[in-house]
């Protein structure tokens, strides 16, 4: 019950900030807030499924969301860019508008059937970013995998590193208590030790970790595919999708360098971008941005919220996002976002 209150007067909170942030922008407001511009990130764009439990929720927006969203973002004069234009625009944007860059991670198949003609209708570029083991099915999505396993069951026993627990599951309150705690043990320790104990609890109780990525991601052939479009570019997304600054540099470095390899092999040139997996302060330091340089990556980005300014030309490999969040999908919250006010207001770890 407690973590449901928790959550609940969290998204209230950040609503009523966008909400403010919005008609402060509507006024004509702390327009010194938007910087040059921003890059928004998202992961799945679908259609919205009737679930009692969603605590990935905030990792998907609908199709008709995008599509509001992008409309707004272009009445309000924004200029879409490729992210791997946005160095060059940093380092001239005197006298040019504002622009947002559109990013997606994982390489979600929804992102190919329903946000490639939303984008194409647009004529917005957009980049997808690749984690290899996902495309070539030899990891899993540990958190797509924990939200289906929770919803199936009512209780599950698990070694949480005190030895076997009762986990109860019996209502929603439960099961997002449960959701979180197994978060902070992915985080907690070596993360594909983790994983592979959640995976094993999965395939216990009937649930095959590889068939979920197989049905949510797209494979090599697809991805080549999308990336044909004029509009559309891959970039590294690691191999095995964990956190960065949580590994030991040489094996860091491997993973960025090999999935950078994976995605030449399929567009046929190296990509320039790199999206850091989580992208949070305890996922990505300043090293993984120093490799990534070292690497030939050009752009790196995090999802720590920000707005791209001046300054960012000087940490081109460590740039923030703004997450087009599933639990905010009104155009005027993107339009918010995009003005910079809501960091101002709520501070860069409240914004979602």
């Amino acid at each position: 019950m407690e973590q449901g209150i928790k959550l609940h007067l969290k998204r209230g909170m950040i609503s009523g900030g966008l909400e403010v942030a919005a008609i402060l922008k509507g006024m004509g407001l702390l327009r010194d807030c938007a910087g040059l511009g921003t890059i928004f990130t998202l992961h799945h764009v679908r259609p919205a499924l009737p679930r009692r439990f969603a605590p990935n929720g905030h990792l998907e927006v609908t199709p008709d969301f995008l599509d509001l969203a992008i409309t707004r973002l272009k009445r309000d004069g924004y200029e879409f860019l490729p992210l791997e234009s946005v160095p060059e625009r940093a380092a001239s944007a005197k006298g040019k508008r504002p622009f947002v860059a559109l990013t997606l991670d994982d390489g979600n198949r929804d992102n190919l059937e329903f946000a490639l003609p939303i984008f194409a209708r647009h004529n917005t570029p957009f980049t997808v970013f690749v984690a290899q083991g996902l495309s070539e099915r030899t990891h899993s999505l540990w958190w797509e995998t924990l939200a289906e396993l929770l919803e199936r069951q009512d209780r599950l026993t698990f070694d949480f590193g005190s030895g076997q627990e009762f986990v109860p599951l019996g209502t929603p309150s439960q099961k997002e208590a449960a959701f979180s705690r197994f978060v902070a043990f992915v985080h907690g320790i070596d993360e594909s030790e983790a994983v592979a104990r959640i995976d094993e609890l999965a395939v216990r109780n009937g649930l095959e970790p590889l068939d979920i990525v197989r049905t949510s991601i797209m494979d090599r052939e697809e991805l080549r595919d999308l990336a044909r479009h004029p509009l559309a570019s891959l970039g590294a997304h690691t191999v095995s999708h964990r956190a960065l600054a949580r590994l030991p540099e040489a094996e860091a470095a491997a993973e960025m360098a090999l999935s950078a390899d994976y995605v030449a092999e399929i567009i046929g040139k190296r990509p320039t971008t790199i999206a850091y997996p989580y992208g949070t302060n305890d996922a990505v330091s300043p090293r993984e941005g120093r490799l990534a340089a070292e690497l030939g990556f050009s752009v790196g980005v995090t999802t720590r919220p920000g707005m791209i300014d001046q300054a960012s030309g000087n940490a081109l490999t460590l740039l923030p996002r703004l997450s087009l969040n599933g639990h905010y999908q009104k155009a005027r919250y993107a339009s918010a976002l995009a003005s910079g006010i809501p960091m101002r207001l709520m501070g860069r770890r409240e914004a979602p």
